[in-house]
């Protein structure tokens, strides 16, 4: 018989739930199922990561959460009573389930929370549609009422579900052993028959296999700060709480056949897609005078191409502008500009420290004839493909510095602009790194902490280190892990945790801005007052939602202080040199090691290779920092790429090769090699 898990608990459910998402869709193959939910506490942090590893391996997702619901109304927050929520599992059977659960979900984090993000019968009521509801755990309102021996507040309750949700309300009977349960099942059985309210079989699955009973233990110490051997610590009770397989499931409930196959023919009715790719950029309201956006975007390119080039530009600068634009024009990207433009000229007017552009974005001289950057590409060689061409799949990103203390005030702009439920935030999460997880898992074992500090050290301080590549790596940690059985058992535990998010937090820049209300494609959380998306910025962009970064800049606002006070001290207004080459900045900063608080010029290794180098043109900063940290080739756009790469171009020169190595990733050399490719290959890079 078939069967499919409707109540699993992922990594998001944070230090509660131990499944990795990445795992899950997995196993459910393994043991032959052909769905899955997700149904995290509360939160809907990883249902898009979730969607794609199913999809991966073949099996449905279904889009799910565990809802905390309040006991009177969400607005009421009385300690000793309002505290006291239950739980309820809604599943989205369609795009409208979809967006109603993102709404109960956001609300529960912008109006419900109190100790955790609660709805209430009223917005559930309101917004039901396109949603299948369980009467979840031993913690669902229904089964709290029946453990209280209330059985007309049970069938209250029960009738109510009913009512609103019709023959997508089920009654949910576990599998775990507790007795509590047995005897739950025992009474919603009952309570079918009665009601004729049809019964649903789940496993609150919050492990992979029975085996990680005892690390979840583990997990649940470190949530609560307790230890294994505290007679208070939480506990689950059995070792049950695992993904068990559909033939585990049918044997315990072979007297209740309906109750597995209720959740095949659930399964059958959620059907929702995510939509990836298509791009979804907010209206920028042109002036009325202009009939199309395009109109007013040429309006601002070749005005600002006069201003930055004079009133006769060459036909070389002309003919870039017009290739970009027609590029951007193709691709729909003419908003995305303008939207850029609109808030850098907002700070811009009120004299907030702008940066003058990084990254990819300042080869387009559509943005520097805009004054979205300020660095002339046609003088530095820089390539506009590295930003945006026909062949980019992702959302091209503009790097905008503001200053660090008036950043908000740009932010606070955009919300006015397209208003404040078109913008958010974006969360990011702390995950439990391979140092700190020993750290913590040391702490629930009782390990002292001089012990537990002394095996973390032994990880290196490297970038995406983990607990084994570190084995590998330290010869004297092997040796402890291999023939200490208490360091063993820790570091195998360890290994299990690592990687788990610990914490949600926000994202220092990012900024999402939509068309529609956030809330219509995104759950939304609250961070200590600020309202985020649920979703990480490369999920956000998966999806096609525009997110800016709004970089807080300390330089900037260092810059910005230095001459302010040179004015009111001095009398000097402190203008910026434009042609950069003033030997005495060369000589006391580059050439002198004297680069702290320099971005990308700080490092030890990068001082003393530009006191090597000595540099007295910009020109020589920008070959000595491309050549010092080259790009991967795998970042290249292919479309420049594969006509650079010996390997692909159609005819070949071995002057090439040695070129090639040295040059990419180095933008400013880049031209150069281009024409190289002209000249000896004979190939049309255009």
């Amino acid at each position: 018989m078939d069967f499919v898990h409707l109540h699993t608990h992922s990594e998001y459910s944070l230090l509660d739930g131990a499944n990795k998402i990445k795992e899950l869709p997995a196993r459910a193959k393994e043991l032959g199922m052909k769905a899955m939910a997700i149904t995290d506490h509360g939160v809907m942090f990883g249902v898009v990561d979730f969607y794609k590893e199913c999809k991966k391996v073949g099996i449905k997702p279904i889009i799910g959460c565990e809802v905390y619901v309040a006991p009177r109304t969400r607005f009421d927050k009385e300690n000793g009573i309002d505290n006291k929520y239950s739980h309820l599992i809604l599943l989205a059977k369609n795009e409208e389930g979809y967006k109603n659960l993102t709404k109960l979900v956001s609300m529960g984090f912008t109006e419900g929370f109190y100790y955790k993000p609660r709805i209430d019968l009223e917005i559930l009521e309101k917004y039901h549609e396109g949603l299948i509801a369980l009467s979840a755990c031993l913690a669902g309102s229904v089964n709290k009422a029946i453990l209280k021996e209330d059985m007309q507040e049970a069938k209250k309750i029960a009738l109510w579900h009913k009512n609103l949700f019709g023959e997508d309300y089920y009654l949910e009977i576990q599998p775990n052993g507790l007795p509590e349960q047995i005897l739950v099942n025992q009474k919603l059985i009952e309570l079918s028959k009665e009601l004729e309210i049809p019964l649903v079989a789940t496993n609150d699955a919050h492990y992979l296999k029975k085996e990680d009973a005892y690390v979840h233990e583990i997990l649940l110490c470190i949530q609560t700060g307790k230890k294994m051997n505290d007679v208070d610590r939480m506990k689950m009770g059995t070792d049950e709480f695992y993904v068990k397989s559909p033939e585990e499931m049918e044997d315990y409930f072979k007297n209740i056949p309906e109750a597995i196959e209720n959740t095949v023919k659930i399964a059958e009715k959620c059907n929702f897609d995510f939509e990836f790719g298509h791009t979804k950029l907010p209206n920028y309201e042109v002036p009325k005078e202009y009939k199309t956006h395009s109109d007013f975007f040429k309006e601002l390119c070749y005005t600002g191409l006069k201003k930055r080039y004079g009133e006769n530009p060459s036909k070389e600068i002309k003919d870039r502008l017009e290739y970009e634009i027609t590029v951007i024009e193709k691709m729909g990207y003419v908003d995305y500009y303008l939207i850029v433009w609109d808030f850098i000229n907002y700070a811009k007017t009120q004299k907030i420290s702008v940066g003058p552009g990084r990254g990819s974005g300042a080869g387009s001289i559509a943005a520097y004839a805009m004054g979205i950057t300020d660095i002339d590409p046609i003088k530095y060689n820089l390539l506009f493909e590295r930003f945006l061409n026909p062949e980019r799949i992702s959302m091209p990103d503009f790097d905008i510095d503001f200053c660090y203390e008036r950043r908000p005030e740009v932010i606070e702009y955009v919300a006015r602009k397209y208003g404040r439920d078109h913008v958010s935030q974006i969360i990011t999460f702390g995950t439990m790194s391979a140092r700190m997880v020993i750290r913590d898992v040391a702490r629930a074992l009782d390990v002292p902490y001089s012990e537990a500090d002394k095996l973390a050290k032994m990880v290196p301080m490297e970038l995406h280190i983990t607990i084994k590549k570190a084995l590998e790596q330290n010869r004297e940690f092997q040796e402890i892990y291999e023939n200490d059985e208490k360091t063993k058992n820790l570091l195998d535990i360890a290994m299990k945790l690592e990687g788990l998010p610990r914490q949600a937090s926000t994202h220092a820049c990012g900024v999402l801005i939509t068309d529609k209300p956030v809330v219509e494609y995104v759950p939304l959380y609250v961070n200590e007052g600020t309202v985020e998306a649920q979703f990480i910025m490369t999920t956000l962009e998966e999806l096609g939602l525009l997110k800016m970064d709004f970089l807080g800049l300390r330089t900037l606002t260092v810059i910005s202080d230095t001459m302010k006070f040179v004015k009111e001290n001095k009398g000097i207004d402190v203008e910026f040199d434009k042609d950069m080459n003033d030997p005495k900045v060369f000589a006391n900063t580059w050439q002198s090691g004297n680069t702290v608080g320099v971005f990308q010029f700080e490092s030890q290794g990068m001082t003393n290779f530009m006191k090597e180098l000595k540099p007295d043109t910009l020109e020589d900063i920008i070959a000595g920092v491309s050549l010092y940290r080259p790009g991967p080739m795998d970042q290249i756009p292919r479309y420049i790429k594969n006509k650079l790469d010996p390997n692909h171009c159609e005819y070949t020169h071995p002057a090439l090769e040695p070129i090639l190595k040295v040059t990419y990733g180095c933008m400013v050399y880049q031209e150069q090699v281009m024409q190289i490719v002209r000249d000896l290959a004979g190939y049309s890079l255009r």
